[in-house]
């Protein structure tokens, strides 16, 4: 089991990334609560604090989309804790595919900060940990990005591009003691998802965010959560285009 003290996160807000950070209440730990809205994070950072008595933590305000900001955010979480063990990045946004599929700028604006900022930040975590000699970076990706549907192409386009990334980032680095964990939840209840329609396949944000902290701490590859939808999307993945193209979904 990996030793995990020192944890920076960026898109803190997220239900998800909040839910995920409950679970890490151990003595000495650090927590980096990184995101685009200091209001939000200070929000989160005064929750946490009541929950995880035990932890500390620090802020920092920067856009996903501030490129060039991206280095420094990893250095200033190291030498705020001393030292970095786990980047976890949660940000994202969803948006409605109807709304934005014929306007190529609003689409490749959801498009960059859903699969390019995050490849970024990946790359440059990536690098520190292996310079380092040892680090996890988990990275909240979708079940989305398995196959490409007409109801959210656009978003689980970016997602899929994520996963692929991360899986040739973990080969890459197979013997750099540096774990890549790519997490692929299916739906979920969060603030994110309100104006969707909640079926029975809609998980729970605390249960997400528990299996995250168990996925990384046991140093695990990929993470579908909740654990089913590894044999929903084989299924999917499974159909012949001639006849998912078809398909209404």
């Amino acid at each position: 089991m990996n030793k995990i003290k020192k944890i920076l996160i960026f898109g803190a807000s997220s239900k998800i990334a909040q839910e995920t950070a409950k679970n890490f209440n151990q003595e000495g730990t650090q927590l980096y609560l990184a995101g685009s809205n200091l209001q939000k994070l200070e929000i989160v950072r005064d929750d946490l604090k009541v929950r995880s008595p035990k932890a500390t933590f620090y802020l920092e305000q920067i856009n996903a989309l501030e490129f060039d900001k991206h280095n420094q955010l990893i250095e200033n979480a190291k030498t705020k804790m001393d030292g970095l063990d786990c980047v976890l990045i949660a940000h994202g946004t969803l948006p409605e595919n109807d709304e934005i599929r014929k306007d190529h700028i609003k689409t490749l604006h959801h498009f960059n900060i859903n699969c390019t900022s995050v490849i970024s930040l990946s790359t440059i975590a990536a690098t520190n940990f292996e310079k380092q000699g040892y680090g996890t970076l988990a990275v909240i990706s979708s079940v989305a990005g398995e196959r490409g549907r007409q109801s959210n192409y656009i978003y689980g386009s970016a997602k899929g591009g994520v996963s692929l990334f991360l899986q040739g980032l973990r080969n890459r680095l197979i013997n750099s003691n540096v774990n890549i964990l790519t997490i692929k939840p299916g739906p979920t209840d969060t603030p994110m998802t309100t104006n969707m329609k909640k079926g029975l396949l809609f998980a729970k944000a605390d249960a997400v965010g528990k299996s995250i902290h168990s996925a990384i701490l046991n140093g695990k590859d990929v993470l579908y959560t909740p654990w089913f939808w590894r044999y929903i999307m084989a299924i999917i993945k499974a159909v012949p285009e001639s006849i998912f193209k078809k398909m209404s979904m």
